[in-house]
């Protein structure tokens, strides 16, 4: 939850307040704050994209992170009551971290500017910052933990903010997804005529996923994660769907154990991003943590299947471990990586032979981002169409 850990007011920043981002390692870079005012936690991390700032910001994969905008201007579309892709348009990011913000808001659809959306949801922002030199400094040395502190807090000690940032919790075992999940499931219907069923699972769904769904024919029935087997069968699912979401793979044993019976049961599964990572683990892979992840909407993965370059939206800091067109034998059958990035050949994805369980690393359901990865969506169509007239 993004708590004020110092009781601080919360005020937009039009008075220019000193504002501090310090890193766990020590490094240090002053600014000014907007948004909210106080003190805010969590992993630094930077994303690539230029643009769709609002949709980044409502990801809850980005739940507990301090994300560094590339781009060198934010806030230029201000904040519109479409885009969010979270319920309720919540912001997930523990902060945000900027070089400038746009004193204009310039689009036909904003409602009010990035700060107000900011102070009213109680996000801490600095702006002012050498981002440049920030990205290049988490590219060397990797992602790491972090702390924003403006107003009172601004005023303390350095060393009393450094104590305070290296004494937060490691993202590394961090059981994240409990934190953005459902509490309760709900139904989301076909925008006509329903053809298919799937249970999602909410590790962290964005909506744009559940909305590529409905225009599909498809009726989806929202559950928490870690909903036991036994109980999405009572739904009769045509089909299985994992979302992305943030933290820890190597936390998620109870949702390997649920997908090891969806596979199973041979019912059609497809998975996104932490998806990806369960569905790997549950066909005997391990996960690791990158040195500084992919976040952008420009990442390029090449499919080996088809030897065709996806451009592509990512957001995760934990991967599968394998190696590119690499070929395992499964509990369900043979199976085989799928997909690598063509930066540094991290696993973009996996799947059985078979063809009945698929998932990729990045975003297919593209917002923000490029629509390159989309049929990803129409491929589980067919393998649940196919499923069903076997049957």
């Amino acid at each position: 939850m993004n708590t004020r850990l110092k009781g601080d007011s919360v005020t937009p920043s039009t008075s220019n307040q000193p504002a501090y981002l310090v890193l766990a390692d020590g490094r240090v870079f002053q600014g000014e704050a907007f948004g909210a005012v106080g003190t805010r936690l969590g992993e630094a991390v930077f994303t690539t994209a230029m643009t769709g700032y609002q949709e980044t910001m409502t990801d809850p994969s980005f739940h507990r992170q301090l994300v560094t905008f590339t781009a060198p201007q934010i806030g230029n579309t201000g904040w519109n009551d479409e885009d969010g892709e979270s319920r309720g348009d919540r912001i997930w990011v523990a902060g945000v971290i900027i070089r400038d913000l746009a004193h204009r808001v310039s689009n036909w659809r904003s409602k009010r500017t990035l700060a107000e959306e900011m102070v009213a949801q109680d996000i801490v922002g600095i702006r002012g910052v050498d981002t440049r030199a920030l990205v290049r400094h988490l590219r060397n040395h990797g992602s790491v933990a972090a702390g924003i502190f403006s107003g009172a807090d601004a005023a303390r000690p350095l060393e009393d903010l450094l104590a305070e940032v290296q004494a937060q919790p490691a993202m590394a075992g961090a059981d994240l997804a409990r934190e953005v999940t459902t509490d309760s499931v709900y139904e989301v219907p076909p925008s006509g005529e329903e053809k298919y069923t799937v249970v999602a699972y909410d590790m962290g769904v964005k909506t744009n996923s559940i909305r590529n769904f409905s225009a599909r024919g498809v009726r989806c029935v929202v559950v928490p994660a870690n909903t036991p087997y036994a109980e999405i069968v009572g739904y009769r699912p045509d089909g299985v769907f994992v979302s992305n979401g943030p933290g820890d793979p190597a936390t998620a044993d109870e949702m390997v154990a649920v997908v090891r019976d969806v596979l199973a049961a041979d019912i059609p599964f497809f998975g996104i991003c932490f998806g990806n990572q369960i569905l790997g683990r549950a066909l005997g892979l391990e996960t690791y943590k990158m040195k500084f992840g992919h976040r952008g909407i420009n990442v390029p993965v090449l499919d080996l299947a088809k030897g065709k370059v996806e451009i592509t939206s990512q957001n995760h800091g934990f991967a599968l471990k394998g190696e590119r067109g690499q070929q395992f034998s499964t509990d369900f059958g043979p199976a085989r990586v799928t997909h690598v990035c063509l930066n540094d050949e991290v696993v973009e994805g996996v799947a059985l032979d078979s063809g009945n369980a698929y998932s990729v690393q990045y975003h297919p359901e593209a917002a923000a981002g490029p629509h390159d990865a989309n049929p990803l969506f129409d491929r589980f169509i067919e393998i649940m169409a196919a499923r069903k007239a076997a049957h």
